[in-house]
């Protein structure tokens, strides 16, 4: 799978799925209605406050990915925006509705189990048995041309593990607070190969640390500019 998304780009590419499966009628979206979209309070996970210019430069660079297309209705001089994304016979993905409501919920969500999609799936997908979700999970894991998804370590207080989405890659999946708790302790009497790998860990997470805290910066200036 060739196709990467940063953060953002996964909430617009999510937000476009999910108008056009809830609300066709107002399909394809101006880039307001994709602004209020991505900031939406519900149904999404963080609630951002993202601000126009934001939205329209990642807009623009999906654009060049052809992972989005700007379309503008006749008569109307208002650009609008829809997703290439899968199922549209542009893009490489083709899923089935439930893959497609299960992949739109992790772009929109993050992380989620079986049991939280089998709820939030069915306001863009019918379900026909309970089993669905598991059997959609596990073939957009597994199959040739992904994976898509990748179940997680189950977390301590949970009964099922939560799956996420891979179209950012495995380094964006978020850490859960005992992977981050563990890897913020010392090992003791690490030898040589151990204390490498640490180094490397550290190294890793401070890394995201950074770019997290340049994402927020950027973030901060975006609003105090609006």
């Amino acid at each position: 799978m060739n196709t990467h998304l940063t953060a953002l780009e996964a909430r617009l590419i999510g937000s476009l799925i999910e108008k056009a499966i809830t609300t066709p009628d107002q399909y394809p979206l101006s880039l307001n209605a994709l602004l209020n979209a991505c900031n939406q309070k519900s149904n999404r996970e963080p609630v951002l406050s993202l601000d126009e210019r934001t939205v329209q430069e990642s807009v623009d660079g999906l654009v060049k990915k052809h992972l989005v297309l700007e379309k503008s209705g006749f008569g109307s001089r208002v650009p609008k925006y829809q997703h290439r994304f899968c199922n549209t016979g542009f893009g490489s993905f083709e899923f089935t509705p439930v893959q497609t409501a299960i992949v739109c919920e992790l772009l929109l969500r993050g992380p989620q189990t079986p049991g939280e999609l089998r709820a939030r799936v069915p306001r863009m997908a019918a379900l026909s048995d309970g089993a669905e979700i598991e059997s959609a999970l596990e073939d957009l894991a597994t199959r040739p041309d992904g994976p898509f998804v990748k179940q997680l370590p189950r977390e301590p207080g949970r009964r099922d593990s939560r799956y996420a989405h891979l179209f950012s890659g495995e380094d964006a999946i978020p850490m859960t607070p005992v992977e981050t708790s563990a890897a913020a302790q010392p090992t003791p009497e690490v030898g040589a190969s151990g204390a490498s790998s640490l180094q490397a860990r550290v190294a890793t997470l401070e890394e995201q640390v950074a770019a997290l805290q340049l994402e927020l910066e950027e973030l901060r200036s975006s609003i105090k500019s609006s």
